[in-house]
């Protein structure tokens, strides 16, 4: 896919924005705070229907307005147009349309434009909790996969249900409605791990990959799947845990509480790994992300590229470089205060490229 047109009103910053983007690398220059970001997490919002790093949506409207506009004209593999509008107003549920019709269900829209994210707050993959894991294994997986997004939604639901029961004094809870949601628990978390396994065993070697081509070293990168699923039934689980939970008020059985412990010639790396070391591994991980999704999913992801050059080394900007530069790599957005890191890539890749200037939120075409 290729983002041919993007239109932006009141986002954040960005008061007014018209841009007709380069196919190819689209660059975003500018001192920290001027709205490079912000720009960048715009073209996400269009992919996913939320912001990649506020999931408060009142929260991205302009301060001095009770409303904001996203729009993008996108070009697929058989030069077809598309055109996706999304539009929030404070105090009212958003609008999303794909070529004038609005979804019934967002979810719809996962996966119709695909796009991989790279940012510096992606350390929260290595460093965060076991949910930043498992919301990488999801965005990963649902953009290829609507069966799992599905699945996901749904067990979210019965996990949200079960919970609410549990909370309840013993005389109030409905037993057979207990069943009910415990059944489908059952019935998509089973889902949900075979495809998590299936796709970590897949998803392994081609990370691995990326991570030598960007380190330039034989470190071996890995990941170790847990979850309670590989321990036995799921649905004896939940009934032998029942009346302790009863007491908590809460599941503490299920996929939810699945964790991806990522690996480093064997150990931890959030325990083990340098700075240099970590942003590598979560640069790789993004690569080894949009190499599957373009495989799995037979369209060309835009690649955004938000700031990541900072405290890397000048070996590892130059592998990188040369990988998104590649012909594997489609339309890409990079941000960066440095024009240097856009040199770099630009010498590489030849005349199509815009540069834009970002100052305060005003954006203009500089190069291109």
């Amino acid at each position: 896919m290729i983002l041919k047109h993007l239109s932006i009103i009141n986002y954040k910053n960005l008061s007014q924005v018209e841009l007709n983007l380069s196919p190819k690398i689209n660059c975003f220059v500018g001192n920290n705070g001027m709205g490079k970001t912000n720009l960048l997490d715009a073209v996400y919002y269009l992919s996913f229907c939320k912001s990649y790093t506020n999931p408060i949506d009142s929260q991205i409207i302009n301060h001095n307005s009770d409303v904001c506009m996203i729009q993008g004209k996108y070009q697929n593999e058989t030069d077809k147009m598309t055109e996706i509008y999304c539009g929030i107003r404070r105090r009212q549920k958003k609008q999303f349309k794909r070529d004038k019709k609005e979804y019934e269900k967002l979810s719809e829209h996962i996966g119709q434009i695909p796009l991989v994210m790279i940012s510096p707050a992606d350390i929260e993959i290595i460093e965060g909790g076991s949910e930043e894991r498992r919301k990488f294994m999801d965005i990963a997986i649902s953009q290829f996969d609507k069966e799992y997004m599905q699945s996901l939604i749904r067990y979210n639901k019965a996990l949200q249900q079960r919970n609410a029961l549990l909370k309840l004094d013993d005389n109030l809870i409905d037993a057979t409605l207990l069943q009910i949601w415990e059944e489908q628990l059952v019935e998509e978390g089973e889902l949900i791990y075979n495809k998590r396994h299936n796709f970590i065993k897949q998803f392994t070697p081609i990370f691995d990959y990326y991570y030598k081509r960007v380190s330039a070293s034989q470190e071996n990168v890995s990941f170790e799947y847990n979850s309670q699923l590989q321990d036995g039934s799921f649905a004896a689980m939940l009934k032998d845990n029942r009346r302790r939970e009863m007491i908590i008020g809460h599941t503490t059985t299920g996929v939810h509480r699945d964790e991806l412990e990522m690996l480093l010639d064997g150990y931890p790396i959030k325990k083990v790994g340098s700075q240099g070391q970590n942003k590598t591994y979560f640069v790789a991980l993004k690569l080894a992300q949009f190499n599957y999704l373009h495989n799995a999913g037979n369209k060309t992801p835009i690649l955004l590229l938000d700031d990541i050059f900072d405290r890397l080394d000048a070996k590892r900007v130059e592998e990188i470089v040369k990988l998104v530069s590649s012909d594997e790599f489609g339309q890409i957005f990079i941000s960066d205060t440095n024009r240097e890191s856009f040199d770099q890539i630009l010498e590489r890749i030849g005349n199509n490229h815009h540069i834009y200037s970002v100052n305060d939120g005003d954006i203009t075409l500089i190069n291109g």
